[in-house]
């Protein structure tokens, strides 16, 4: 193991109050994107911004267990495209009733109006069988994966590039388009463009599907159940 260079430590001050409230900000007002996209292109550097904040995120025992499969070609999102909307169609069925009408009034992914599609991915064998921090609880290649998606997804959010996650597929459908080894986990396909405006509220809330829950409501003291 390589000793620890003691010169890689460095201060750990609060940020000024402009950038903490920017930072603040786009968590507040990330959201998860449907219809708003714009026909713009998403140039390459502002790309490599998104992957790199991408790579940058948390993973434990620093396995970096992600690969991102970007997807501009029509034909491929058109062939995922119809990979969501059959599984969309058996999803609808899920529900009953006025759910079911619901449920079939939402649009749920932007896979053809957005132009671009990113594909994250989990390899569980990056680091080996044996992983720092995995060798209790094998879903944290998963679990680090999600904090990739996370900060792709606020720095998009700075730079005004909308994102939508599309999780209502068959994984076999949405590997055998992409050629993803069987091994390799699909955790999120994402769609990303520019918007040029955002509801104030998430979408499903907006349109009443689920309301956000207090947060009082959730937070324990010392304990499951203690307020």
């Amino acid at each position: 193991m390589r000793p620890m260079n003691k010169d890689a430590l460095e201060g750990a001050s609060a940020f000024s109050a402009d950038e903490r409230d920017a930072v603040y900000r786009a968590i507040m007002t990330r959201r998860d994107v449907r219809d708003q996209f714009l026909p713009d292109p998403v140039p390459s550097d502002v790309l490599m911004r998104l992957l790199g904040a991408a790579h940058h995120a948390p993973s434990v025992g620093f396995m970096q267990p992600w690969n991102f499969i970007v997807v501009e070609d029509a034909g491929v999102r058109q062939r995922v495209w119809n990979a969501f909307d059959r599984a969309n169609r058996e999803a609808a069925g899920m529900f009953d009733g006025e759910r079911q009408a619901t449920y079939r009034s939402l649009k749920l992914e932007g896979i053809l109006k957005a132009p671009l599609g990113i594909c994250i991915t989990c390899d569980p064998s990056r680091s080996g069988d044996v992983v720092l921090g995995r060798t209790h609880n094998p879903r944290m290649d998963s679990y680090s994966t999600v904090c990739a998606v996370q900060n792709l997804w606020l720095a998009a959010r700075a730079e005004g590039i909308g994102v939508g996650w599309v999780s209502i597929f068959h994984e076999s459908e949405l590997k055998d388009i992409l050629g993803v080894p069987a091994h390799i986990e699909i955790v999120a396909w994402l769609c990303v463009g520019y918007v040029d405006t955002l509801y104030s509220e998430p979408e499903l809330a907006v349109k009443g599907w689920r309301q956000r829950l207090s947060l009082d409501d959730l937070i324990f003291r010392d304990g499951w159940g203690r307020r």
